[in-house]
């Protein structure tokens, strides 16, 4: 497991928080977020970040997102914390009485990959509206937090009949001997999964997205889990254990290496 981040340096529509500003996501937390990796001051998908901070911001509040100023309070935020490698977050909140986003932008230290294979506890939790990227699901929390009581890494979260959707804060992708396969289960498409997608694609080994069942997971030599931090293979998935495919995972972060990065 990666260990929790310290407290994140904060700043709201590109002023330092102040405790007025923290009470908007404490006692409002209706709305939506994006989170990524800063490598010195690049990101990875920027552009679909854009996309699903302005397409969320929409969809919840009905308000359009200027293009540019998340990139801008991103960059501030970066410089009023002194770094150029961070975990990134850029939430969206509409205050009770308010008619303009607001935006807050919490910078922590960078996030390294999990040292070791992860193992998955299924779980019978599938998420409303999935492709929201939103704060403070309590479900979603609570299976995660008992499948770490349970002696397991994260939980996995299925849909009814045993449907895989998801990881609780991941992306799941399987391999089939031939292609990678992303459950096509109500879930968020993961900006790092997005990039995978495409990149595979541009490689010559193209994925697909197919239903996935727990039923069939004895099917798959291997599995695999993305998320903004990292792309990390799985081990177990309740009481079935998977090798640790080396080629598959030398595969998916080649192509993550080769995707380029967008100046912040």
């Amino acid at each position: 497991m990666i260990p929790p981040s310290p407290v994140p340096y904060v700043e709201f529509d590109g002023h330092p928080a102040t405790p007025d500003d923290l009470r908007i996501p404490a006692f409002s937390g209706y709305g939506h977020f994006t989170a990524f990796q800063v490598v010195d001051g690049r990101v990875r998908g920027w552009d679909l970040h854009l996309n699903r901070l302005r397409a969320a911001n929409q969809e919840l509040f009905g308000l359009d997102l200027e293009a540019d100023l998340p990139r801008r309070l991103v960059r501030g935020a970066l410089s009023g914390a002194g770094v150029r490698d961070a975990t990134v977050r850029v939430h969206g909140f509409l205050p009770p009485g308010a008619v303009k986003t607001v935006l807050m932008v919490t910078v922590a230290p960078p996030a390294g990959p999990a040292k070791t294979p992860l193992s998955l506890l299924s779980v019978p939790y599938a998420r409303d509206l999935p492709h929201l990227k939103r704060p403070g699901d309590f479900s979603q929390t609570y299976y995660g937090r008992l499948a770490v009581r349970s002696g397991y890494d994260q939980a996995l979260l299925t849909a009814p009949g045993g449907v895989v959707t998801e990881g609780s804060v991941t992306n799941v992708g399987f391999w089939d001997g031939d292609h990678v396969v992303w459950p096509n289960g109500p879930a968020l498409i993961g900006i790092t999964m997005a990039l995978l997608e495409e990149g595979l694609a541009l490689a010559g080994a193209p994925s697909v997205r197919r239903p996935v069942a727990l039923e069939s997971l004895d099917a798959f030599p291997a599995a695999f889990v993305t998320n903004s931090r990292s792309i990390t293979p799985v081990h177990r998935i309740d009481d079935r254990t998977y090798p640790v495919d080396a080629g598959l995972m030398e595969l998916l972060e080649k192509v993550y290496r080769d995707t380029p990065a967008d100046p912040v």
